[in-house]
């Protein structure tokens, strides 16, 4: 269950249902029993987590945890085995948190709201990661960039599957912060606590083969074959799923994530992006109009 601190931070997020957001779209493959979740993007924005695609994606894991691993198709329910979470936008998987939001909260001295943006960032990610995986088998499917908070979403799945072409990074160290939304303890659960402080210190993009190698994604494919690859991994994984389940369910008892733990990073973040200097507040500043003038085009 989630815990009661958990739902009471959640108070603030907006109640949509799955079906009734432009910027979540949903397929359900009757034949491997497979629900696709797919990002849409926001014609002339930045492809980032906006608080309406927060709160879609967030009414999913709230569909999932009162309702179970089920859902309504025009022939009658269907269990869920498979959660695909992916992107329709062409180069980015997401850019993760609104950096744009990040620097007027920062101008205006707002922690609160800064907190609370944070907060459901946070949130959203630590529902993905441990409300869907309960009975099914979620997969992130990365066909372009996954920066920062997208990065992270990216992770809060069983499985990540990769297109050559894709990249990662946890940039905010170059602007003097760090993630926030369980980046540490996600990548953590991959490749052990020291190698992924070193990943998130660097601030360096990877490309999917180094994240291969490092451990931190589960597979590669050529560039279009993404879908394609993820209906392979879901029928090969079908075939013994029971065990598979099994396997799932005893790792993450092994590993579960700790919320206090993930609250207080938030906690840690906010203070420390209130007290960025003015060099770091430059870096930012840039990153923003960079990402306005390229998502303006």
């Amino acid at each position: 269950m989630i815990p009661q601190q958990t739902l009471s931070r959640l108070k603030y997020l907006p109640q949509l249902a799955p079906a009734e957001s432009a910027l979540v779209q949903t397929r359900f493959d009757a034949a491997s029993s497979a629900l696709w979740v797919s990002m849409v993007p926001r014609e002339g924005k930045p492809h980032n987590f906006s608080r309406e695609l927060l709160g879609s994606l967030q009414s999913l894991t709230e569909h999932f945890d009162e309702l179970g691993p089920r859902w309504e198709t025009e022939t009658g329910e269907e269990a869920v085995h498979y959660v695909i979470l992916r992107s329709l936008h062409p180069e980015y998987f997401s850019l993760g948190g609104d950096l744009a939001h990040f620097l007027d909260c920062i101008r205006a001295r707002d922690s609160h709201a800064l907190q609370r943006y944070s907060m459901q960032c946070l949130d959203m990610i630590y529902r993905w990661a441990t409300v869907l995986n309960r009975k099914s088998t979620t997969v992130s499917l990365v066909q372009g960039r996954a920066l920062g908070g997208g990065f992270e979403a990216a992770l809060a799945a069983d499985f990540i599957i990769a297109e050559e072409q894709a990249e990662f990074g946890l940039p905010e160290i170059l602007f003097g912060l760090f993630p926030c939304s369980g980046g540490m303890s996600l990548l953590a659960r991959r490749i052990g606590v020291a190698a992924a402080e070193r990943l998130m210190r660097s601030g360096k993009i990877y490309s999917a083969a180094e994240m291969l190698e490092m451990g931190v994604i589960d597979e590669i494919c050529p560039t279009g074959r993404g879908e394609a690859a993820v209906r392979e991994f879901l029928a090969e994984h079908a075939k013994r799923r029971k065990a598979r389940m099994a396997l799932q369910r005893a790792r993450l008892r092994m590993q579960p994530l700790d919320y206090a733990e993930l609250a207080t990073v938030v906690d840690e973040w906010v203070d420390t992006a209130l007290q960025l200097d003015d060099d770091e507040i430059r870096v930012l500043e840039t990153l923003v109009r960079m990402q306005r003038t390229e998502f303006a085009h």
